[in-house]
């Protein structure tokens, strides 16, 4: 076989992925993770050269695309360059589908619609994504320590998060709070910072990315306690095993639509809505009949609290967000 001197070359004469073409793949990796700030691969801590080769992979064998993104990048190439520039193009779009799945790409999402709503923020033109103040100059880059900046969010006093929600719309309350440490953090940058640092700093100022730890109970009147913490409802003793039988029992009879929404009982029903992908009047249906057969199941419980919270950990993983 003729020796090949480039990805284009050997695509030309074998038809077929190479290690010209692979070793092509892995460098462009490095170079669009590099330039864009995307993080590694699941089950990896940092970059590497296993990372890149689990990112090729990984779109080698995607459902419905797999080794065809290679055949289609030749197609429409010139030559080498124009290979490189196609390869590049296709990565960098795998790698924002990616990074979207992962939670934290979730978070950025959201607080990039908040921030860009706000005239007092301002997106800077470019990858990686960065925001700045309205306030700041033009040109003005941030390029300090990350932990300054979590650091700067700790100091700020006054300011939590009680209820969190993984789709739907941010409440107003959580809106208030993502903006005063938003604007705080980048004042303190004096310039555009990257928005994947900024998810990291409210990542770690209110721990979003933790399982949930707030819900509501029904008071004696059949109205909506206020939230307690999910970590005070269940008590190491020896009632809890009577609280996780109770819990299996209202579980059973619990339709899967009313399992989504038990997490997000204080939600209205534009969220129920949005969540369970259903038209308003129906998603109002299902909500208040969850309301209903919860308040008829814990009218007898002597420690409702405690029943409620084995509940609420067979809700593990949040619901997807619906479609954007």
């Amino acid at each position: 076989m003729p020796v090949t001197s480039g990805a284009y070359e050997e695509l030309s004469q074998t038809g077929k992925l190479g290690p010209q073409t692979f070793e092509l793949l892995r460098q462009l990796v490095h170079q669009v993770r590099r330039s864009s700030g995307f993080p590694p691969p699941e089950g990896y801590a940092e970059w590497s050269d296993d990372a890149a080769y689990d990112v090729i992979t990984a779109m080698l064998t995607r459902e419905g695309a797999g080794q065809l993104f290679v055949t289609s990048c030749f197609a429409q190439a010139a030559d080498e360059a124009s290979l490189e520039r196609l390869f590049l193009a296709s990565i960098k779009n795998f790698l924002i589908d990616e990074a979207k799945k992962t939670p934290r790409g979730k978070l950025r999402r959201r607080i990039a619609r908040l921030m860009g709503a706000d005239d007092a923020f301002r997106r800077v033109p470019g990858s990686p994504p960065r925001w700045m103040l309205s306030e700041h100059p033009e040109g003005a880059i941030w390029q300090g320590d990350l932990d300054d900046l979590v650091a700067e969010a700790w100091r700020v006093r006054g300011v939590g998060i009680t209820r969190w929600n993984h789709s739907g719309p941010t409440p107003a309350q959580t809106v208030r709070a993502l903006m005063v440490i938003l604007t705080q953090v980048l004042r303190h940058a004096r310039g555009a910072v990257r928005e994947e640092d900024l998810a990291k700093v409210l990542e770690s100022r209110f721990e979003l990315l933790a399982p949930a730890r707030f819900t509501s109970l029904y008071t004696d009147e059949g109205a909506l306690a206020e939230p307690v913490e999910a970590s005070a409802m269940v008590e190491a003793d020896a009632d809890a095993a009577a609280a996780g039988g109770g819990a299996a029992d209202i579980w059973q009879r619990l339709t899967a639509n009313e399992r989504l929404l038990l997490p997000y009982l204080d939600e209205d029903a534009h969220h129920a809505a949005q969540l369970l992908e259903l038209g308003l009047a129906q998603a109002e249906a299902v909500l208040a009949g969850l309301k209903a057969k919860l308040r008829l199941a814990l009218s007898d419980d002597r420690d409702r609290t405690a029943v409620m919270g084995a509940l609420l950990r067979r809700c593990a993983d949040p619901p997807p967000e619906p479609p954007l």
